[in-house]
């Protein structure tokens, strides 16, 4: 079987042109309501202040984001066949909000910090509608990306857990970076996978990509904050 509750979506079996197209609009559909979930939990964290302790604790912010996120994503899995599923993903982009928070808080104490934002967003939009064209009309297989792409997190993962305590610029910026351009190519292999039949269920699609959205946005931002933020 491939179908395996670790893998995050993206496992799956190949599955008619019906079935593709079906999928890749309700992965659409449910990406598009996810950001609602998502931009109010970064607004409740925001206006409640709770990113000031995120800010201050980052160790402990970072462990509990872990282990949450990981139950998330394996509750995720666990009812991706119901319609649970998809309360279930939402109940995550919140929490992903949330998490957003820090960063937002960063760039907002610029006196460009919501432009920086509304860029921020474009860029990401733009490379996802890039991405998502390539995969859909290129004839070339992305599918042995995977593995090289897997290895990628895998060291991203480790520089980001050494750089809270390191605290090293050039590292972080080398991380954010590369960030950038391995969840791009995550983009281009999961959207792939959509429409070539390799992934059949548009919970786990849609959960998939919005880790490469959100990772995007995240680093970008930040690479925003770091050179075009203007103190006030």
């Amino acid at each position: 079987m491939n179908d395996h509750p670790y893998s995050f979506g993206r496992t799956g079996a190949v599955s008619t042109v019906e079935t593709r197209n079906r999928v890749l609009r309700n992965t659409y559909w449910l990406l598009a309501l996810s950001m609602i979930p998502t931009v109010l939990g970064a607004w409740v964290c925001l206006a409640t202040g709770f990113w000031l302790f995120a800010a201050t604790s980052p160790a402990m912010s970072m462990l509990a984001f872990f282990a949450i996120a990981f139950g998330f994503m394996f509750a995720i899995e666990r009812t991706k066949n119901s319609s649970a599923g998809v309360f279930v993903l939402l109940g995550f982009t919140f929490f992903m909000g949330l998490m957003l928070s820090r960063i937002l808080g960063f760039v907002l104490g610029f006196s460009n910090g919501p432009s920086l934002i509304m860029l921020a967003f474009g860029g990401t939009g733009v490379i996802f509608a890039s991405m998502a064209t390539i995969a859909t009309v290129s004839k070339r297989d992305f599918s042995g990306l995977g593995k090289w792409l897997f290895m990628g997190v895998i060291v991203l993962l480790l520089a980001s857990v050494a750089n809270v305590f390191l605290h090293l610029p050039a590292l972080m910026l080398t991380v954010s970076v590369m960030a950038i351009v391995i969840f791009s190519a995550y983009m281009l292999f999961d959207v792939q996978r959509v429409v070539n039949g390799g992934e059949t269920n548009y919970i786990t699609a849609a959960l998939a990509i919005y880790l490469d959205l959100y990772n995007v946005f995240v680093n970008l931002l930040a690479l925003l904050g770091i050179f075009g933020g203007n103190r006030n």
